[in-house]
């Protein structure tokens, strides 16, 4: 196959593993609450759900190993802990949340079946496609993202030219700190980490005969055109819910904004679009974190087959049990996981990005601490148990914003290079 049309094959199937249920859902109300302080809510968004995703797939090129080399500079300890931590929270949290949004905005609407009926089929399918994953480059790739976008490029292109360009005024008092703090419901940069691996292993199935320099060319490509796209489509919701402000009632929910969009842009037909639309969106997604899991796990039993596919079983029926929850519930359990988890995952993204020598095994081990260390209030915080680290936290810059281990971790990376020195 021609190299450009396979790079564009590949970002098309990375761009369609990143967009799942929370980053259909999650723009329009940002906007919709944002009003004339949407640009600033979109660059913030865009910094957590675009720039430090796809920045995870560039790390990935570069390294064209696993999850577990993503952290082994740490300690080996560390890194197998941390795989652990990642894919238990991803296929019990993100994977399951995609079940559900198609049921709520997909499936109910039309045919008002059970949530058990619905999420048996869904993981049904994407076990199927799980087991014939040699497949899945180019069934995403050429076929369910180009749908994706068709639809949404539609809905957005709509309200751009067919709503007044009038906003009101911002319910957030940081816009920009809430729409990196939103992003972090993405669970890309999660997400990059673990689809990556599902890239590189996909593409080396695929085509054995390149070398290194080849694939890290194909993948990193692949991985900037994905992110351009994402960055086009995240922009377009949130304008496209800033537009909407003076259409629906404060309180709508999430999913109920979306269907809202979709019915006054789409018109009548707006359900078999939207159904299809969030479909395809969420179940790429879940297909790749289960792919992803079950990858981890053959590795670590001399990649057996047979542990890939009780994996993949275990992750199908943990979709079908927890995919039973609302999407508002899935997400507010999330939110201490993703304190704790997000910071050091960028971090992780960022050391890996660096030379050799910007980035030894000891900066690893200190910056990663430190981060680790000053992103325990903001969990404790999540959890309803902030009162504990109250005088603590006061002093720490950014911590307002639920960012206290920015400063700290950056800190901490230039006096262990120096010291080096």
């Amino acid at each position: 196959m021609n190299r450009r049309k396979e790079t564009f094959v590949v970002a098309f199937a990375l761009f369609s593993l990143f967009f799942g249920a929370g980053n259909l859902i999650l723009p329009p109300q940002l906007g919709f609450k944002a009003g004339s302080a949407w640009t600033w809510v979109t660059l913030g968004f865009v910094i957590s759900a675009v720039i430090v995703p796809i920045l995870g797939i560039l790390a990935h090129a570069r390294l064209q190993g696993t999850l577990y080399d993503i952290a082994k500079k740490v300690s080996p300890t560390f890194s197998l802990a941390y795989c652990y931590l990642i894919y238990a929270v991803s296929i019990s949290l993100p994977s399951p949340r995609t079940a559900s949004v198609t049921h709520e905005m997909a499936i109910l609407p039309i045919f008002d079946t059970s949530s058990w009926l619905t999420s048996s089929i869904y993981f049904s399918l994407v076990f199927l496609f799980v087991v014939n994953r040699s497949k899945i480059l180019n069934l995403i790739g050429k076929f369910l993202t180009p749908g994706i976008l068709v639809i949404l490029l539609a809905i957005i292109l709509i309200t751009v030219t067919g709503f007044e360009f009038s906003f009101s005024a911002s319910e957030f008092t940081s816009p920009f700190t809430h729409g990196i703090l939103e992003g972090y419901q993405t669970f890309d940069a999660i997400g990059a980490v673990v689809v990556g691996g599902v890239i590189i292993i996909s593409v080396n199935l695929k085509h054995s005969d390149l070398d290194f320099a080849a694939k890290r060319s194909l993948i990193g490509n692949a991985g900037i055109y994905a992110g351009l796209g994402l960055f086009l489509v995240y922009a377009g919701l949130i304008l496209t819910g800033a537009l909407m402000q003076r259409e629906f009632d404060n309180a709508i929910s999430r999913t109920e904004l979306v269907n809202g969009i979709s019915l006054k842009t789409l018109g009548n037909s707006a359900r078999l679009f939207l159904s299809i639309l969030v479909s395809l969106a969420c179940f790429t997604t879940a297909v790749g974190i289960v792919t992803g899991t079950a990858d981890f796990v053959k590795g670590r039993f001399d990649q057996s087959r047979s542990a890939y596919v009780i994996t993949a079983v275990l992750g199908c029926i943990l979709g079908v049990i927890m995919g039973q929850f609302n999407v508002g519930y899935i997400i507010a359990v999330a939110l201490p996981a993703l304190m704790f988890m997000y910071p050091v995952t960028i971090v992780l993204i960022f050391l890996n990005l660096l030379p050799e020598e910007r980035a030894s095994k000891k900066v690893f081990q200190w910056v990663i601490g430190v981060t680790l260390l000053f992103s325990i209030p903001d969990f404790l915080n999540s959890v309803g148990w902030g009162e504990f680290m109250a005088g603590f936290s006061k002093w720490i810059p950014l911590s307002e914003f639920h960012m206290g281990w920015v400063l700290p971790a950056a800190l901490v990376f230039v006096l262990v290079n120096l010291i080096k020195k």
